[in-house]
């Protein structure tokens, strides 16, 4: 090949060849991998709650589902919440038997204030909330009503996300949702003149409900 009249993307092909043919020692023969986190002396939950916090996220403990349905009639009084939104069949199961008020339809979407979903997993290292698109509540449940309640089982606590994304292959085999993300406090950005905006792109206020299920 003419280097002089070489394109810089051959030059570079080329080197890489090179260096793929290269055999070098390696350069850091005492280097020892390192784990990632360190050990915690906490438990999960709290190391949870913790960076959920951190995060802008609010936590509610519920010791069973009479607890539950109280914390939800309280959050919604706080908040002055009228039109609730629940699509998944187990989050309207749950709050059927007594009476809690919520649309199951797409009826006036336009003017909900929140919604109840499920989640896959609550990832503690980080706080976060992983989602996808395997139930029916699918994306927009999450992101379009300005406050977003999640319902979750303690037994979905996980430390990390590769442990978040080991309970999602455990859970659906070879049938993996096409959408899986993970939630991280409530919509922010600084995009417009470094200034804090709450709910830009997503809910203002994030809430997780975590049921226990453990005992």
């Amino acid at each position: 090949m003419n280097v002089k009249n070489a394109t810089a993307k051959e030059v570079m092909l080329k080197r890489i060849r090179q260096a793929l043919l290269q055999k070098n020692d390696n350069p850091h023969p005492n280097f020892k991998e390192t784990p990632l986190y360190k050990e915690e002396d906490e438990l999960v939950d709290l190391v949870f709650v913790r960076e959920l916090t951190a995060a802008g996220g609010k936590f509610l403990y519920c010791d069973g589902e009479i607890g539950l349905i109280e914390n939800l009639i309280a959050l919604t009084e706080v908040n002055n919440i009228k039109n609730i939104y629940a699509w998944e069949q187990g989050i309207q199961n749950l709050l059927s038997p007594y009476g809690f008020p919520f649309f199951k339809t797409e009826k006036d979407f336009e003017s909900a204030n929140a919604s109840i979903t499920s989640c896959e997993a609550l990832i503690a290292r980080n706080g976060s909330i992983m989602v996808s698109n395997a139930n029916a509540s699918g994306r927009r449940l999450s992101i379009y009503p300005p406050i977003h309640i999640v319902v979750a089982k303690a037994s979905q606590l996980v430390w990390d996300v590769k442990d978040a994304l080991t309970y999602i292959q455990k859970r659906y085999g070879q049938e993996i949702p096409t959408m899986i993300s993970t939630i991280t406090g409530p919509s922010r950005t600084a995009d417009i003149e470094k200034r804090l905006v709450l709910g830009a792109h997503g809910p203002k206020e994030l809430y997780v409900l975590l049921l226990e299920d453990r005992f």
